[in-house]
């Protein structure tokens, strides 16, 4: 004998509603690297015709707690974020405070010269610029057709 059950559609459309508040809640949870409460900048680079240009968002860190390696092939930034947010209103105080270590190390898509590199530190934005190597701005590629 087979079982015959009822569709009921306000079921359906409750179950579909858990999933998503479960995607969400997944999506919305601090990874295990904030939870630690470690530090990563944002990079966002760009290519032009001679060089590459890189922006990192080091927001709150003084310069001189900043530390940038360039190789041919990779950007190391590391550094050390020590920030304090301390406010008193009618006798209560709040006190916010992030300290620790950070380091990323960013590959290059191309060579460069790392002897002619040069940066910008400016509110908390970090500019570098990258000349490509010589062989990397006239490199051409022949393809050959069959």
């Amino acid at each position: 004998m087979a079982i015959i059950r009822r569709w009921e559609p306000f079921r359906e459309i409750e179950t579909i509603q858990r999933e998503m508040n479960r995607l969400f809640d997944r999506l919305m949870a601090p990874t295990k690297t904030e939870e630690l409460g470690e530090f990563i900048p944002a990079a966002e680079m760009h290519e032009t015709p001679d060089a590459l240009h890189l922006k990192v968002e080091v927001p709150g860190i003084d310069p001189k707690d900043l530390n940038v390696q360039v190789t041919a092939e990779s950007v190391s930034i590391s550094g050390e974020r020590k920030f304090e947010s301390k406010t008193e209103e009618a006798g209560f105080t709040r006190s916010e405070f992030q300290y620790g270590k950070f380091q990323r190390v960013i590959p290059l898509p191309v060579r460069i010269q790392n002897d002619k590199v040069s940066a910008e530190y400016k509110n908390g934005i970090l500019n570098i610029t990258l000349p490509k190597a010589e062989s990397e701005q006239t490199k051409v590629v022949k393809i050959n057709l069959s």
